[in-house]
């Protein structure tokens, strides 16, 4: 019987070691390049920005051009690391989606108040490059947290 739970003993501790070793080998895969954040700042820094143009239409081109480049930095992703983790899951990186949409509400409202009830012409343009920074950092600091969390560190 002994023999039997010291097998057990040393077969859940080469599971346990193999899991670790995966998910080491997983917080190396998923860091995104550089170019990834800064093209994700870009995309919302340009949608946000197009509420100057006050045209629906510009708007809606802006948003259109916003969601593609999205959907194509998805792709790029999935196709360099084999899988997409949706920012809102569970777990530590909740606090960044958390900053991320405190940002993201009190900056969209601070530039649209001054664009269309100050009258202050390219609030909104700030306001987009503001947002698109913040997007671009946030982006960045989700990834380290979940790093961390798949290390064992977080």
């Amino acid at each position: 019987m002994e023999s039997n739970e010291a097998l057990d003993t040393a077969a859940a501790r080469a599971d346990l070691a193999a899991l670790a070793d995966r998910r080491a080998a997983l917080a190396d895969r998923v860091v995104q390049p550089w170019w990834y954040d800064v093209a994700l700042g870009v995309l919302m820094a340009g949608f946000i920005s197009s509420y100057a143009t006050r045209s629906a239409v510009w708007i809606t081109v802006a948003l259109v051009l916003f969601m593609a480049g999205c959907l194509g930095l998805v792709a790029v992703y999935q196709r360099r690391t084999g899988l997409w983790l949706s920012g809102h899951r569970p777990g530590p990186t909740r606090k960044a989606i958390r900053a991320l949409t405190v940002l993201y509400a009190v900056v969209f409202a601070g530039g649209a108040l001054a664009e269309f009830l100050l009258g202050i012409r390219g609030a909104m343009v700030v306001a987009g490059i503001v947002l698109g920074v913040g997007v671009a950092l946030t982006s960045r600091w989700w990834t380290r947290i979940y790093v961390a969390e798949l290390r064992g560190q977080a």
